[in-house]
């Protein structure tokens, strides 16, 4: 205490003594920077390379002041060595000057090497040590600078001239020092991509690099363009690396336990089986036991999986960031305290009015520096929290992506494709929420404990009353929690079971419309949506009781803490020091008690998400050893068995195949034999139970349904490759794609629809083939490419690629095939049946040797005698093929023309104006032209009112008023009981020294609970009120999304892709169920606790009010430019995560082609860029977020600052119970005041998802469903058609498809439509279903005009076999008969009609056996022939087959065609036909060409006019006679 001279304080004007400044204020300073300097100093010791960055102007000026410091330390290191040894005139002094004077120049010389060290460090931009201690040097020489000042001034003189002079010339360089240290020091062209890479610590701090975004956000909406490049660690490439280094060991690890703990349950079973058998001495049942038990084990051990490896594999991938941010967290915890113990120094500072003023003016300052402080810590620490939960989700989703390349079949099948897509979307975005706030779970628990100490401080033992009340707290939020989970996880069911009918709707959408099924399926998904509500509102009852817990909980803490210690002993007075140093602490409390419970929820959801993900991510990889690489024949199979699955039967049996390079082999057998089997066999995708599989050389495959990728054209062909102009256009030639390039409107560089929407079946299927020839692989398996195309190019592409003559000739090629035409000119042939290998020979051995395959011809063989039918085709062929293929080219394929001009319709009226397509001139055109798919509309600016108007609306307005009101009363219950325990507080001074009434103290404890539980109950009955009434808004906003999507013309589907409508019913939805009622709620809450503190600040210190409007406005504006910004990145967000999932279902359906083909990895490398392009709009969200806290907490901390102050400057009228309770206050409101703002801009971003919602309820329809004029019950009776000078265009603006067709049909009439593709066949079927609506005439059918009645009425009367058979996952039942209106017998009928009821009594569950997504698992030719048995349900006097012969081999093909024969002899049938043999028989034929109807007669008429018809016939091989044969 020498050195704190007690006389020096106590004054009015106190100074510190000159020892104090001498020692202590120069040690700080340079403590800090002997601590800090070895880090700068280590790198002038590496000598490895010299960064020699420029030396920029700005290190050449502070090494400038530096050096200008250490001059002065010299001066000042003369003056004192001539004091103390030079010649004096003064008696010599025994007191020599301290040895700080001394050490002071070699500080300036370790400073400069600090500098020069730090600008050798690389990507160093400034050193935040060095600015601290700039800053602390300055602080501490402030003291000196005013004492010597003051000095001066008393004195009237100045003592010591040199020193004087020295020390102000040193304080203004150090103030320059500190400012240049503040400033970056980067060349500008590094500032471009990042301004965060050259951001000075300051800037770092404050967030103020990021101002540059601010303001351009505010100007205009932000666009993709404006994001800033991610530096190095952020990106995913170098996230996923990391994660995927930690992830392989751990999961390594987490296998081996699980193997063990197998192996250790067998060997109990089996001693337990052992034991029981002993005791029983039944030896017999035990064998019956044991099989049974068997299974189950199989079925239980399938269940398990590798687990608790994910959670280490994060922690070991980020533990740096969860070290730092923990520290940051540490600092924030411990200064939080810090505040209440000066608030009990300031309030006795106002008790005390003999206390100097300038204590209370250091107390206010001291608030605000701790507060200061208390912001930067915190904002520092959620920055960090917050990059590392984007980290976690993008290493979860590039981890699950990087799994379904590689993942197994059985592990595949266990979960859909839209499970997968919610892995990604839903389960990582869990991590990211739960890894945001995982600090808490140590940081509640210190934070806790340290309230408790400071608490007992205060109030002694009566704290454990509150601590009791706490502790009760715990186990009822636990009981909810668990509860609520429960809910979670059903709800969680519900929602994957709605996406997948929504899925399943929106891509079978078409066959939907045709046959009116909308309905059925509506309430399907409405069904759900009505159990998921249900589980939603038990859900938000449940969470409000646990808010009035919550909500009473600080009330009653306080209350009984109080009770207790006034009940205690009567001497124990409630002072204002007390009972607000008492509250504040309190209230940081009541942050880690009510985030505690809510942390625990939020972690027991992600330990769902962690299990989904472990199961996913630990599941079986594709065995890559299955298919070997050893160098003999090209393809050979020994003995080879294979299944779908690990155990199950296998579907390949003893499969031995050798086949050497360079040949070309068919592979042939009815529908179900095995073919595709064999082709994923060889592909490697199953399991193999025996034999091997040896492939030498790369392959290439083409799938039966074509994969075709979101991308343009020329892409879908290249995969990849790099790009050779004339490979490219051969190609193009061989696969006869030219005259379909010529009609596209951005030729090659057109962009595809999702899953090739905008090509038609043919197409597709010549574009995948391109793809496998264009990469020219050694073998080629081909999987049926031929059955989609039309007879022609089928003859050609066999020809030009596959054939003996074509591309491929020198390859080894693999040709499933139900063209019997092709097979004379193959090497050899494999026939299957059953999944064995029948026979195997040339094409003449197999038809000498008179087994199935000859049987199997000669039943097809539509010739007499020795010329077989394929002969004789491939001979008229071979014969024309020179001259009709030119003139094809050249006429015919103008007629694609139509097609394409239909198609072209997409890219939309608003870009393309003109009417024609021509092809464009330069590639700024091409730009336009090309897009298919719209881009998603993005709205920008601000929400419009009306979606808060209309989500109110949703909610119910009376609902709304009520939930406004309860919440009010429940503000000003809580502001009076403040007060009441502000005056409660007086009660201290009144009754000094007196007894205190027993009255007054029960009524004062009274008042007081009684206030706390209105409180609760008020917030309990508003979040009742508010969990009703958005259920209420959540149904009604989604079945009006349904309701309207179900309506929507077929057009929309076409120019949408799927992935973004069911956005709106995932994300979307999602966000209207769960998101907005819960920030609306916090929202409400957070406003009026604002007003309220605002309100009871401006009651103690009415000076305040003069603040409060700069205040506002200030704050208006931070919040309107970080609300502009914050908002737009939301969007960009959103609109660039779905690519993400897009490209990710995409690549599920199209493994096996991606995995045959071997690119994998630049599939991986195409995920992480567009991760990349989220995360661009991510970080700057989270960091938009950190810029508004810091500028916002710094507001607030002015708050208390100026309550603090104006508390000191009225001191003499305040009571010191109001002083207490405003600054209480006021420390409250910084938390508040930024969660108002993240509020509202969270509400601001959830309720877009209602103006998307209501973007896609407000499309328009297609025409009404069921009009006023609706056709007689029995109408159509007769089915007689009339097309009356019919027009019709896709769009308004575009080319007519149809130019006028006038034609009759007669009752009964079997009708064969023909043409080349495009020329409108499939548009006439269209029109009939009202599918596109006519432009002009009409068509009548029985005398009914069809556009008059509703197109329920009109599409339930038609019947439709459609191209593709769209099957719906559900039951064989469901898929016959959603409506259930027939019978099981007339099922069973029309199955047994279409030849499939051996098929279906033969499985378990027969009509109830389960059909998986899309009908994985029939065969093409199964849900071929089922489509027909639907038709044969609906009897229907008008049947219309488009091309359903396609995917089926000829003998189901002629099963077909008979019993359509027979079944529909009494209809009118309409028949597309690419096979002209299917309607040789016909009554007459319809050809059309470019909209137009050439030619319409009878078969035979047609053939002897020698017209299109007879072109076409000539060119499929039949001639006159063929048809007197038939």
């Amino acid at each position: 205490s020498r050195i704190l001279n007690a006389s020096y304080l106590n004054r009015e004007d106190p100074d510190l003594p000159v020892c104090v400044v001498q020692t202590v204020l120069v040690w700080i300073p340079l403590g800090f920077l002997w601590l800090c300097a070895p880090q700068h100093l280590l790198v002038l010791c590496k000598r490895s390379q010299v960064n020699t960055k420029h030396l920029s102007k700005l290190y050449l000026c502070k090494q400038l002041v530096v050096s200008l410091l250490f001059l002065m330390a010299i001066a000042a290191l003369a003056v004192t060595l001539g004091e103390d040894y030079g010649p004096s005139n003064d008696p010599p002094s025994t007191e020599k000057n301290p040895g700080v004077y001394y050490a002071n120049p070699v500080l300036y010389i370790l400073l400069l090497l600090c500098q020069e060290g730090l600008r050798r460090r690389k990507g160093s931009v400034d050193s935040a040590t060095l600015f601290l201690f700039w800053l602390l040097l300055v602080l501490c020489d402030v003291f000196p600078f005013q004492s010597l000042l003051r000095k001066a001034l008393r004195l009237g003189e100045i003592s010591d001239v040199p020193r004087f002079c020295l020390f102000y010339i040193s304080f203004g360089l150090e103030l320059i020092a500190l400012i240049l240290s503040a400033v970056a020091d980067i060349s500008p062209e590094a500032e471009e991509l990042n301004p965060e890479t050259g951001a000075a610590f300051l800037s770092r701090i404050t967030f103020n690099w990021f101002n540059s975004m601010v303001v351009k956000g505010y100007k205009q909406p932000l666009v993709q363009e404006d994001m800033w490049e991610l530096s190095e660690a952020d990106s995913t490439a170098d996230i996923n690396q990391r994660f995927q280094y930690f992830m392989q060991s751990e999961l390594g690890a987490a296998r081996i336990r699980l193997q063990k703990k197998l192996k250790k349950k067998r060997e109990e079973n089996r001693d337990k089986a052992q034991e029981e058998a002993f005791q029983n001495g039944l030896s017999n049942s035990l064998a019956k036991d044991e099989k049974k038990k068997k299974k189950k084990d199989k079925k239980k051990e399938k269940d398990e999986h590798p687990n608790s490896w994910l959670i280490y594999t994060i922690y070991k991938t980020f533990k740096w960031i969860l070290i730092e941010s923990a520290f940051f967290k540490l600092l924030q915890d411990l200064l939080a305290f810090a505040s209440p113990q000066l608030l009990k120094l300031m309030i006795s500072f106002t008790q005390d009015k003999s206390r100097f003023v300038w204590e209370g003016y250091v107390y206010a300052v001291l608030l605000l520096v701790v507060a200061i402080l208390q912001s930067l810590f915190l904002q520092q620490y959620f920055q960090r929290c917050f990059v590392l939960g984007m980290k976690v989700r993008t290493a979860i989703i590039a981890a699950v992506y990087k799994k379904a390349l590689k993942v197994s079949n059985d592990t595949r099948k266990e979960s859909t494709v839209g499970e997968t897509v919610n892995l990604m979307s839903a389960d990582a975005q869990r991590f990211n929420d739960v890894t945001n706030f995982i600090h808490l779970l140590w940081s509640c628990p210190l934070q806790i404990m340290l309230s408790i100490v400071f608490l007992w401080i205060e109030l002694g033992p009566s704290v454990l009353a509150g601590l009791a009340v706490m502790v009760l707290m715990v186990p009822i939020n636990g009981l909810l929690a668990t509860k609520a989970r429960k809910f979670q996880v059903k709800n969680m069911k519900f929602k994957d079971k709605r996406l997948k009918i929504m899925n399943e709707i929106l891509n079978g959408i078409k066959i939907l419309k045709l046959y009116a099924w909308e309905p059925s399926f509506q309430a399907q998904v409405e069904g759900i949506r009505g159990q998921e509500l249900k589980v939603m509102r038990k859900f938000a009852y449940l969470s409000s009781v646990s808010t009035f817990i919550f909500s009473c909980a600080p009330a009653l803490v306080s209350l009984a803490s109080f009770a207790v210690f006034v009940g205690v002993s009567p001497s124990n007075i409630l002072t204002a020091e007390k009972a607000f140093t008492s509250i504040s602490l309190f209230n940081i409390l009541r942050f880690p008690l009510a985030m505690l419970p809510m942390l625990i929820a939020a972690i027991v959801q992600t330990a769902v998400s962690k299990k989904r993900l472990e199961k996913f991510l630990g599941g079986e990889d594709l065995e890559s050893d299955v298919v070997r690489h050893d160098p003999n024949t090209a393809v050979s199979v020994r003995d080879g068995s294979f299944a779908w699955e690990r155990d199950a039967e296998p579907l390949l049996k003893n499969v031995s195949l050798d086949i050497n390079p360079g040949r070309l082999v068919a592979v042939v057998g009815a529908v179900g034999s095995g073919k595709s089997s064999l082709m994923s066999a060889l592909l490697g995708e199953m399991y193999n139970t025996n034999g091997f599989i040896n492939i030498q050389g790369s392959l290439a495959f083409v799938p039966q349904q074509a994969w075709i990728q979101n991308a343009t054209l020329r892409d879908n062909i290249l995969f990849g490759s790099s790009h050779e102009e004339r490979r490219f256009q051969e190609v193009i030639q061989a696969c006869a794609l030219a005259p379909d390039l010529e009609l596209l409107p951005g030729g090659d560089l057109t962009e595809i629809g999702e899953k090739g929407i905008n090509l038609s079946g043919g197409q597709k299927q010549r574009v995948s083939l391109a793809r496998a020839v264009y990469s020219q692989s050694d073998i080629y398996l081909l999987d049926d490419p031929l059955s989609a195309v039309d007879s022609h190019v089928g003859k050609h592409l066999f020809d030009k690629v596959i054939g003996p003559n074509g591309i491929l000739k020198d390859k080894t090629r693999i040709l499933v095939t139900h063209g019997m035409s092709f097979l004379p000119y193959v090497d050899e042939i494999v026939v299957l049946v059953d999944g064995v290998v029948s026979e195997v020979g040339s094409y003449k051995s197999l038809r000498a040797s008179r087994g199935a395959f000859s049987e199997f011809l000669d039943t097809y063989a539509k010739e007499q005698s020795n010329r077989t039918y394929s002969e004789s085709v491939f001979l008229v062929y071979m014969h024309n093929i020179q001259e009709q293929y030119f003139n094809l080219s050249l006429s015919i394929f103008s007629s694609c023309f139509l097609m394409w001009s239909f198609l072209s319709f997409f890219s939309s009226v608003r870009l393309r104006r003109n009417d024609s397509i021509r092809k464009p001139e330069h590639v700024s055109d091409l730009k336009k032209g090309q897009r298919l798919i719209e881009k998603e509309t993005m709205e920008t600016g601000q929400v419009k009112f009306s979606m808060y108007i209309q989500y109110l609306r949703a909610m119910g307005w009376g609902y709304t008023v009520m939930v406004f009101l309860v919440y009010f009363i429940q503000n000003i219950a809580f502001i009076g009981q403040n007060l009441w325990l502000s005056n409660w507080t007086n009660d201290a001074v009144d009754y000094y020294n007196m007894t205190y009434p027993n009255w007054k103290r029960d009524t004062r404890v009274g008042v007081f609970g009684a206030l706390g539980v209105a409180q609760g109950l008020f917030v309990f009955l508003g979040t009742l009120l508010l969990a009703n009434a958005s259920v209420n808004a959540s149904r009604i906003l989604h079945s009006k999304l349904i309701n309207n999507i179900l309506r929507v013309p077929m057009v929309f589907f076409d120019t949408t892709p799927i992935g973004r409508v069911v956005n709106r019913f995932a994300k979307d939805i999602f966000t209207v169920d769960e998101a907005i009622p819960q920030s609306f709620r916090s929202w409400l809450l957070c406003l009026l606790g604002v007003l309220g503190t605002l309100f009871v600040i401006c009651l103690a210190t009415p000076f305040f009010t003069i603040l409060i409007l700069p205040l506002a406005l200030v704050y208006y504006f931070v919040q309107r430019f970080y609300v502009a910004t914050s908002r737009q990145l939301r969007r960009l967000d959103s609109v660039s995560r779905s690519p993400i999932y897009s490209h990710f279902s995409e690549t599920v359906l199209g493994l096996s082609v991606i995995r045959a083909y071997g690119h994998q990895e630049r599939f991986l490398k195409h995920n992480e860029i567009i991760i990349d392009k989220n995360l661009k709009s991510v970080y700057p969200w989270i960091v938009s977020n950190r810029w508004l806290a810091i500028r916002l907490e710094f507001l607030g901390n002015l708050v208390v600052f100026f309550s603090a102050l104006f508390a000191v400057i009225s001191r003499d009228s305040l009571d010191s119970g109001l002083v207490g309770l405003s600054i209480s206050y006021s420390l409250n409101v910084t938390q508040t005041l930024n969660w108002l703002v993240r509020m509202t801009s969270e509400l601001e971003t959830n309720i877009v998802a209602v103006e998307r919602v209501s973007e896609y309820t407000k499309l328009e329809n297609e025409a009404k469903w069921i009009t006023d004029t609706r056709p007689p019950e029995k109408w159509p009776e007769a089915g007689r058609l009339h097309f009356d000078n019919y027009k019709v265009r896709y769009r308004p603006g575009l080319d007519l498809v149809l130019h006028g067709i006038t034609c009759d049909i007669k009752s009964t009439e079997k009708i064969g439509i023909v043409g080349r593709t495009g020329a409108g066949k499939s548009s006439l079927t269209n029109c009939l279903f009202r599918i596109i609506e006519a432009a002009e005439g009409r068509i009548l059918i029985d005398d009914v005009d069809v556009s008059t009645i509703g197109l329920h009425d009109l599409r339930n009367r038609l019947t439709i076999i459609p191209q593709d058979p769209v099957l719906f996952s559900g039951t064989l039942r469901m898929n016959l008969d959603p409506f259930n209106k027939f019978s099981d017998e007339e099922i069973w009928r029309v199955l047994d009609l279409s030849y499939l009821k051996d098929y279906v009594a033969g499985l378990q569950e027969g009509l109830q056996h389960e059909v998986a997504e899309g009908g994985e698992n029939l065969s093409v030719g199964q849900r071929q022939l089922l489509c027909l048995a639907r038709a044969l349900l609906r009897k229907s006097r008008i049947l219309i087959l488009d091309e359903a012969t396609a995917a089926v081999d000829l003998e189901t093909d002629n099963l077909i065609q008979k019993t359509i024969r027979n079944e529909f002899s009494h209809c009118t049938v309409l028949t597309i036909a690419h096979r002209l043999h299917s309607i040789m028989d016909s009554s007459r034929v319809m050809v059309l060409n470019a909209g137009k109807i050439v030619e319409f007669d009878s078969p035979t008429n047609l053939l002897e006019k020698q017209g299109h018809f007879y072109a076409m016939a000539k060119d499929a091989g039949i001639t006159v006679p063929d048809i007197t044969a038939l």
